[in-house]
């Protein structure tokens, strides 16, 4: 029993030990991402047209299961909290709370989401194909740096749609919650807007897109580090994807605890 015991320990250390290494491998190669894209903005060798390629190829897969996924989001608060101030004789507040519930935490995290799912598990299956069929080693006895070929144009392109799916979210999340408290509530389009205004405030908006970028960094880190580290043939692969898809989606939720407590402690919510 004793060995038992003492060899679950050992496993727990190993554990331990073993994602420390995956996060100290994840920043060196956050770090080199971000040193290849600053060189190579600055020295004219970034290669525009592959990041605007992956950029197109990761808005297609997301920017329509944005709007799919704002329009529940921004219906739900509405008829969920618009039942709540009904009863309490309070529906022209039925706007402050889309743009707390939507504005705050339902954008980013739905477009982390979306990010994780869709862009993540693209990335991480085309470098894993790439892993697999010693692709990657190739591209280093060529001379060419796999991270700077490979990862930069992706991590770009995912910095580049995450504000915009962002967006995309709150705008229509906003106007189904419009909709839905106008012609299921009872409430006046005005009335909305006035409340919407006073409380989703400039800085709620800023924290929003930050989070997004912020989602998008780990998304595009994480898929990366496990697609690079693919072995064992499409096992292999698909495993890969699936870490992937879960470390992003654990990250995401994390991350939005801590930036929602920093607003929070900083950035107190009130009427602009």
């Amino acid at each position: 029993m004793l060995r038992s015991v003492s060899g679950a320990g050992r496993g727990l250390t190993g554990r331990f030990l073993a994602s420390l290494a995956t996060i100290g491998r994840s920043t060196r190669l956050l770090v080199t991402v971000l040193r290849f894209a600053v060189t190579d903005s600055i020295a004219l060798k970034l290669p525009v047209g592959e990041v605007l390629d992956q950029t197109w190829k990761m808005f297609k897969v997301t920017a329509l299961p944005a709007l799919l996924m704002a329009v529940p989001i921004g219906a739900e608060v509405s008829v969920q909290i618009g039942g709540v101030m009904d009863q309490v004789g309070a529906n022209s507040l039925a706007g402050a709370a889309s743009g707390l519930g939507v504005v705050g935490q339902g954008a980013p995290m739905a477009a982390g989401l979306l990010m994780s799912g869709a862009a993540a598990s693209a990335i991480a299956s085309d470098l894993g194909a790439r892993a697999i069929r010693e692709e990657i080693d190739a591209i280093r006895v060529m001379g060419v740096h796999p991270i700077q070929r490979l990862i930069v144009p992706r991590f770009l392109a995912m910095l580049a749609i995450a504000p915009a799916l962002c967006i995309i979210i709150i705008s229509a999340g906003v106007a189904a919650g419009v909709v839905i408290s106008s012609n299921v509530n009872g409430v006046v389009p005005a009335s909305f807007w006035q409340s919407f205004g006073a409380f989703a405030t400039p800085t709620d908006l800023i924290f929003s897109v930050v989070k997004s970028v912020l989602f998008a960094i780990l998304v595009a880190i994480i898929a990366s580090v496990r697609g690079l580290e693919a072995e064992g043939g499409p096992k292999g692969v698909a495993n890969a994807v699936n870490a992937s898809v879960v470390l992003s989606v654990f990250s995401i939720f994390l991350t939005n605890l801590l930036v929602s407590q920093v607003q929070t402690a900083f950035f107190p919510a009130r009427m602009a």
